[in-house]
């Protein structure tokens, strides 16, 4: 197992103070692996230790996925970036921009002055959002009786805009309706063509929307941090027959899976001879799409689930297909221009296509972008560069 003693005390460290509860690491070039680590307990209070094996919610990092499966069928000409995608799935007809409430609490909506398409859902320029970071949102839920995202109901994908598509950058449900669009045009559902097309010919056998019976004996609890920092295990399941399987953030997965899957991106859309995307679509996924639009500070209106949000303070952002893109080089080594995203319960990865070299970092821990966990990631990723 390819190891790197500095990262090795630094999670060790982490685990021992309980200031983490388990931690899984993984980071490779493209000439191979270069550090492979699990530390701590995959439930507080529980004997199980994580492992490389160990199963966790990945949650955000579903996105990319299913971008990319969007961007298979951009290069078959099934999707489109640029035609509205209402004429693939319907329901995005209906998407009014929120002006308001009125006195009575009654939400005020205006039609959008223009079309949504693949490529504002993409890049998180289509008007949608999140709850957790936008309280209209919230306000909106409560007001219509409009079920929270993670109940995986059509009704949840019914949230108003909050701004006319291209306008601004404000994360939220976008991907979700393109894994609408990738089971319309496809034909198939979302878990059997991510199969066919991706986990498949990239060996990611321990990636899904649906638990295996093998991948809950493996599972991680996702914990929870009080305001104190004091972690507990907590009930967390995503709804076992969904309505829609979430593109924005339904998967499960391992940490060997997902660095496949950044190994494909740094290799431009291949590995190990399984061709998943050409490098030309590569390339233009790792363009930035919002220019001259910044990605502002992200404020949390659930302080249970996000604390405030502000990646890589001081340096303008750019966003692709569908990754963050940090414009300069990062202090950890991370050459400008890579790629990278997240999950809720602090799981993260980078791509950097310059150095050649991409890294994930997998832990259960609510509220996303935990101090600690950002901190842990900051280090391993700093040392992963010094290693090169």
């Amino acid at each position: 197992m390819p190891t790197i003693p500095s990262i090795d005390r630094i999670f060790s460290q982490a685990v021992e103070s309980k200031s983490m509860p388990g931690i899984v690491a993984v980071a490779a070039t493209d000439k191979g692996t270069l550090y492979e680590g699990a530390f701590g307990k995959r439930a507080l209070g529980q004997d199980a230790p994580m492992t490389l094996d160990t199963v966790v919610w990945i949650a955000s990092m579903t996105k990319a996925i299913t971008a990319t499966a969007a961007m298979q069928l951009v290069e078959r000409g099934k999707l489109s970036l640029d035609r509205p995608a209402s004429a693939v799935v319907a329901g995005l007809t209906a998407a009014k921009v929120l002006d308001g409430f009125d006195a009575a609490g009654k939400p005020r909506l205006r039609p959008p002055k223009r079309p949504i398409t693949l490529k504002h859902l993409l890049t998180h320029t289509s008007g949608f959002a999140y709850e957790i970071w936008r309280p209209e949102i919230a306000q909106y839920q409560t007001a219509t009786g409009t079920p929270g995202i993670t109940t995986c109901t059509n009704a949840a994908l019914t949230t108003p805009l909050l701004f006319d598509a291209g306008d601004r950058w404000e994360y939220g449900i976008s991907i979700d309706w393109i894994g609408k669009m990738v089971e319309t045009v496809s034909g198939q559902k979302l878990d059997r063509y991510f199969q066919d097309n991706i986990f498949g010919p990239l060996g990611m056998k321990d990636t899904s929307f649906k638990l295996s019976s093998s991948q809950r004996a493996r599972l991680a609890s996702v914990h929870q941090r009080d305001d104190k920092g004091v972690l507990a295990p907590i009930e967390f399941a995503l709804p076992e027959d969904p309505e829609f399987l979430m593109g924005g953030g339904g998967l499960y997965g391992t940490a060997r899976d997902y660095l496949a899957f950044t190994q494909m991106i740094l290799q431009g859309g291949s590995l190990k001879g399984a061709l998943v995307l050409r490098p030309e679509t590569v390339d233009l996924m790792a363009q930035n799409h919002i220019a001259p639009l910044d990605i502002p500070a992200m404020k949390t209106a659930i302080p249970a689930l996000s604390n405030d949000v502000e990646l890589f303070p001081g340096m303008r952002k750019g966003w692709g297909l569908s990754f963050l893109i940090n414009t300069q080089q990062a202090p950890t080594g991370r050459a400008a221009g890579s790629l990278a995203w997240a999950g809720l319960a602090n799981t993260y990865f980078w791509i950097d296509r310059t150095k050649r070299v991409s890294g994930v970092f997998l832990s259960q821990v609510l509220p996303f972008y935990d101090h600690t966990a950002i901190d842990l990631f900051g280090q391993f990723e700093a040392e992963v560069y010094r290693a090169l």
